[in-house]
């Protein structure tokens, strides 16, 4: 283990913190679980506000905020090749060897990867999202996630079903993709000391409220559940363009005293949230993973979720009841949970969640794919782009045009400023990282 190779990774994606989901969460743990085994890692993502530069969290993880503005739902403006120069210059000031890119969605991880692979760096890239195949947005999103895996030394996806999506919708080679699922910090989603009685039974939902996550279906379910268990509270956590059609639903069924509307949930207080309740319902239409559903289990409540995408991969069958995401099994599957309670025990559902889920074990995993990009041959332009040609009959020539102009403008830059002339920042070490380097040599 001590021969390892030690990685420089610049992990890069629209979504980061201080926004909040399970893309940024996925990020941030990663990059501390990293860190902590001896690797390098800096994030790299755009302005959010008036945080813009070079900021530093917890374990010393960097930040590159570029001054960049969001430009649709926390998405930079697609601009191809106006990325490249201050791509390249975070590349060569921290010495990157793996550039790890986020989220199909993201057009800043797109670009980056681009240049990284122009530039003869190591790319990987996470998948976190299912998209289909009919829509308009998602056939010119599926191509181009094609055009970005068509060069990537490898790919990881969060569950079985998002591997098969992002295999049958980018063409890409089964076995340049692996399977690491997400993780949940236990530590900080720990049950409530005392375990709640069941005389009156709290649902939680904790969502963003859209259409994907199924705020529609949750208008149906509540007034029909509320109607059928009289003893049957739920609080909703969230915001979003359907949380108006939540509010209406309220004052219609005349549920105020039912229906707590918590609006927007700090991240940090999720925990105190989650613990109020019994039960935690998910009500998403299209899901991969689903972190927000480890977050519940580990807190000890007893899932209730609609049977999408990766969903039944997360948790075993005694700790989730799933439905179709049709308001009937929905109210069928909310009830069959509520008599499943009393057999529920919080704290040893969250040592079970201790042991299923880890994010140590995430970045172990992560760093055999590391390693395993390492041993991909280098190739020349000439080589690369016969890749892009397969991409379609059109789109491949596009594709090679892009790649075409990406190389010369990287040459061009290479010309006026060389990458012997780029300042290299140094390492940063923490006084924890100092000890332990010391008692190593000892």
């Amino acid at each position: 283990m001590e021969d390892r190779p030690k990685h420089r990774i610049l992990m890069v994606s629209d979504f980061f913190y201080p926004n909040f989901g399970g893309v940024e969460s996925h990020i941030y743990y990663l990059s501390q679980c990293l860190l902590n085994l001896g690797h390098k890692v800096v994030v790299m993502t755009h302005a959010y506000g008036d945080r813009s530069g070079v900021r530093y969290m917890t374990g010393g993880l960097k930040v590159y905020y570029l001054p960049w503005r969001p430009f649709l739902m926390q998405n930079t403006l697609p601009t191809l090749h106006v990325t490249l120069p201050i791509v390249r210059t975070v590349l060569v000031r921290e010495r990157i060897t793996v550039v790890h890119g986020h989220q199909a969605f993201s057009t800043l991880c797109h670009e980056a990867l681009m240049h990284a692979r122009t530039m003869g760096f190591r790319a990987v890239f996470t998948d976190h999202s299912l998209y289909g195949f009919a829509d308009v947005g998602s056939v010119h999103m599926n191509k181009v996630l094609q055009f970005t895996l068509a060069d990537v030394d490898h790919a990881i996806c969060v569950s079985h079903t998002s591997k098969e999506n992002t295999v049958l919708r980018s063409g890409v080679p089964p076995e340049k993709v692996s399977v690491i699922p997400n993780a949940v910090d236990t530590s900080m989603f720990r049950p409530a000391p005392q375990r709640l009685g069941c005389e009156e039974v709290v649902i939680v939902v904790i969502s963003r409220l859209v259409y994907r996550k199924g705020a529609d279906l949750l208008v149906e379910v509540i007034p029909e559940v509320c109607r059928l268990c009289p003893n049957v509270r739920f609080i909703v956590g969230g915001d979003g363009p359907k949380r108006v059609r939540l509010e209406e639903m309220r004052e219609k069924h005349s549920l105020q005293d039912r229906v707590d509307m918590l609006g927007a949930v700090p991240h940090a207080q999720v925990r105190s949230v989650l613990i109020s309740g019994h039960i935690f319902l998910n009500s998403s239409l299209t899901e991969a993973f689903c972190i927000a559903i480890l977050e519940a289990a580990s807190c000890g409540l007893l899932t209730v979720s609609t049977r999408v995408g990766g969903v039944p991969e997360v948790l075993p069958d005694d700790m989730v009841v799933l439905a179709e995401p049709v308001p009937s099994d929905m109210v069928k599957a909310i009830r069959k949970a509520i008599h499943m309670l009393p057999k529920i025990d919080p704290h040893v559902m969250h040592l079970r969640m201790k042991d299923l889920y880890s994010w140590h074990d995430v970045a172990r995993r992560t760093e055999v794919v590391y390693d395993r990009t390492l041993r991909c041959p280098n190739e020349n332009l000439l080589q690369r782009l016969s890749r892009y040609l397969v991409c379609g009959t059109w789109a491949g020539k596009l594709f090679c045009l892009v790649m075409i102009v990406d190389f010369l403008f990287w040459r061009l830059l290479q010309f006026f400023k060389p990458s012997e002339d780029i300042e290299v920042v140094p390492d940063v070490m923490l006084p924890h990282q100092t000890e332990e380097m010391s008692e190593a040599k000892t």
